[in-house]
């Protein structure tokens, strides 16, 4: 059964932490008739949002019109920071979360996550900068600082810095799909993956 891959972006997001996750799910669906996933963005509305560096960035859904998501990426970046102030933002993350089948960040999008609870006792990953910031927002959270990403409980991921979220992207895909689909994906898209 399809499953829906929803990418939460705003503004100042780090441009792979959600163009590499975007690109594994969705190459991995097109490859295989595009019956394995739908890929989207979601945005708090659908202004254009401004990532790290000026890539500019048109939302497919908002807070509003968002259908429901079985797996939740929330991007990381310098924008987080500013994002974990947003009520309305943080909510929308916690009600979303509820009702997923798989919750995961990249990078610094682990700061979400803490704001929500869900890395409490638990373990993590996120970027090498963050981790002294994560100890405020969680903190009985335990850092793994030498793996890629980590499993945080039954149902949340969280990925190292940037290019880790590719990783972890194919590690759920193989979780659900098994190894012969992802490496037809990473033969594909000529990537060689590296493990936890």
């Amino acid at each position: 059964m399809k499953k829906t891959v929803g990418i939460f972006i705003f503004d100042n997001a780090e441009v792979l932490d959600f163009a590499g996750p975007f690109e594994v799910f969705s190459v991995t669906s097109e490859l295989n008739n595009f019956e394995l996933f739908d890929v989207f963005t979601v945005a708090k509305t659908k202004d254009p949002i401004s990532a790290v560096n000026g890539l500019s960035v048109n939302p497919k859904f908002d807070f509003n019109d968002c259908p429901k998501v079985d797996i939740l990426i929330l991007a990381g970046g310098d924008g987080t920071n500013q994002a974990i102030l947003d009520k309305e933002v943080i909510d929308w993350i916690d009600k979303t979360n509820q009702e997923t089948e798989i919750t995961m960040s990249i990078c610094s999008g682990s700061r979400f996550l803490a704001k929500i609870g869900v890395l409490d006792h638990n373990s993590y990953c996120t970027h090498h900068q963050v981790y002294d910031d994560m100890q405020k927002l969680v903190s009985s959270g335990k850092p793994v600082t030498d793996k890629r990403f980590v499993q945080s409980n039954s149902k949340t991921y969280t990925s190292g810095g940037i290019s880790a979220g590719i990783d972890l992207s194919f590690h759920i895909v193989e979780k659900i799909h098994g190894k012969k689909i992802v490496e037809k994906t990473a033969k594909y898209m000529e990537y060689i993956i590296n493990e936890a």
